[in-house]
């Protein structure tokens, strides 16, 4: 039980990475707070995690409403009076378009969703953190946060941009008790390929040069095999480092 007791907010909770971060959690003693847009979603986890015996609440949230953020931490106070662990896992991917194809709404989009609004829900966390005297982020970034030959334009971008947020972040709190870490999975079997639209075929055909070196595609419960660790008390040394679990796809 290595997050006993603890209290968790999960984004993106209801399917893929998310889920399997939630119920991981919870098998190992973490209240959790399954937050997703997708409401139906995030109460049938509810009902896996209360069917093994623990605790959960389900939180509609759009992350980029600020005000769905905030009511998100408000709704998870209510319940369970604290919070130990923030794990940012909301994402969306583009449409693998180059820079010379990206469009500004797709860059607004994908950075709304992958970029401003992990910080915004850092920025709510870190100021709870600091008054409760301790506290865990798990940044859920990707491969194309480290490399440049994972995603489009605007999904590699908005990636790299929350490995900066997630050091910076890690060095200005690292004496308050608060550490923040990421995790960087390579391909897993998740459904955010349901995001992509209009796909370039330039920019598809360019990302997938590196596939071959993939050695298989990982299940979302070994990317939460790394998020147990990173907000458990086991890691309470381990800060500002964002890691890769990929199966060994990027050692080459």
């Amino acid at each position: 039980m290595r997050l006993k007791e603890k209290v968790a907010i999960v984004t993106g909770a209801a399917s893929g990475m998310g889920k399997a971060i939630a119920v991981g959690y919870a098998k190992e003693g973490a209240k959790v707070v399954v937050s997703d847009i997708n409401m139906e979603g995030a109460q049938a986890v509810v009902g896996e995690i209360k069917a093994l015996g623990a605790d959960a609440i389900a939180v509609q949230t759009n992350v980029v409403s600020e005000e769905d953020v905030q009511r998100l931490f408000n709704e998870t106070k209510e319940a369970f009076g604290k919070l130990d662990i923030l794990v940012n896992n909301a994402g969306i991917m583009d449409g693998m378009e180059p820079v010379g194809e990206v469009t500004e709404e797709q860059w607004e989009r994908v950075f709304s969703v992958n970029t401003t609004a992990v910080m915004r829900s850092m920025r709510i966390a870190v100021n709870l953190f600091m008054e409760q005297g301790h506290g865990a982020i798990v940044n859920n970034i990707s491969a194309g946060g480290l490399y440049g030959g994972r995603a489009g334009a605007a999904y590699t971008a908005s990636k790299h941009a929350v490995v900066g947020l997630t050091k910076n972040t890690a060095f200005m709190y690292a004496d308050k008790n608060i550490r923040c870490n990421g995790i960087a999975p390579g391909a897993v079997a998740t459904n955010i390929s349901a995001s992509m639209k209009n796909i370039s075929e330039f920019g598809a055909r360019r990302q997938s040069l590196g596939m071959s070196l993939n050695p298989r595609v990982g299940q979302p419960e070994e990317v939460a095999e790394m998020a147990i660790l990173l907000g458990s008390d086991a890691a309470s040394f381990v800060n500002g480092q964002v890691i890769g679990v990929d199966g060994g796809w990027t050692s080459y």
